[in-house]
């Protein structure tokens, strides 16, 4: 596995001390969300999007000897406002030609919502939501096809592709190879499945495993009645399945890690390289 981070979780430097502090840290990859990453003075709206800006993105990554495993890109493919949604699907284009010219490994997204805040509600999990999510991701896909870019969408419990089912129903739908998935284990679980975490795991890779692009790997502890997000090793999660289909499955796969700090990172790393030697 190569693991990464996401640059927004670095400490707030300059794009090129991030990337040096990156790989000083041990990592080899990362998880890149423009806008959460350039200062303000610099536009990543959608015009900014140049080859030359792409291009300097990508001379500065092999500087370090560093790669763009994900350009992130989480809006919202079910927002219910017609003139919001072509915006939205401008810049899912957008950034996919910025992709292409920077040689990111996918355009990662979540699976959004069907209302105008992003926030869950029961309709998410509706299968009109859902045919609705497919039918707004297909000209994206199809565009993402034209420009030689995998496009990756995240299942996550509270969104609209909440659970491997759902997530094979999206991929058999749109039926493209350029459509593939950044697969977040703890994304699928909810206080409610908690206690399927193993079995939920072992069905996300029997039904669309062979399509994982990319990992995200993070922890969970349970507090208050919920589950609350964590750096690796400093929660309770059981990583051997997830490791084994790693290893076995996808010997090279970018793993990128979620919610660790500048202090915690290298921790992080270290302890699922151990989980990985294990597996």
């Amino acid at each position: 596995m190569q693991l990464g981070l996401r640059f927004h979780d670095t400490r707030n430097l300059p794009f090129d001390e991030r990337v040096a502090e990156v790989a000083a840290q041990g990592f080899s990859c990362g998880h890149l969300a423009l806008a959460k990453v350039f200062p303000k003075e610099i536009s990543t709206a959608d015009e900014a999007l140049t080859p030359g800006f792409a291009n300097y993105v990508r001379k500065t990554f092999a500087r370090h000897n560093v790669d763009c495993a994900v350009l992130g890109c989480y809006l919202n493919l079910a927002n219910p406002n017609p003139a919001t949604l072509a915006q939205i699907t401008h810049r899912y284009m957008a950034n996919i030609r910025f992709a292409a010219a920077l040689g990111a490994g996918v355009v990662g997204t979540e699976t959004g919502a069907p209302n105008e805040s992003y926030t869950y509600c029961p309709e998410s999990h509706t299968e009109e939501a859902l045919q609705i999510f497919i039918e707004n991701l297909r000209p994206v896909v199809e565009y993402a096809e034209k420009m030689g870019v995998i496009m990756a969408i995240e299942p996550v419990f509270k969104h609209i592709v909440c659970n491997p089912e759902r997530t094979r129903k999206v991929l058999d739908a749109i039926d493209s190879p350029n459509l593939q998935i950044i697969f977040d284990p703890v994304n699928l679980l909810d206080i409610s499945n908690i206690g399927r975490a193993d079995e939920l795991f072992a069905e996300a890779i029997d039904t669309f495993g062979d399509e994982v692009a990319v990992m995200h790997l993070k922890d969970y502890r349970v507090q208050d009645n919920r589950l609350v997000a964590c750096g690796a090793g400093s929660g309770e999660m059981n990583y051997d399945r997830i490791m084994k289909f790693m290893k076995t499955k996808k010997p090279y796969i970018y793993a990128t890690l979620e919610n660790t700090t500048p202090e915690n990172a290298v921790q992080c790393r270290e302890f699922l390289e151990k989980e990985y030697a294990k597996a």
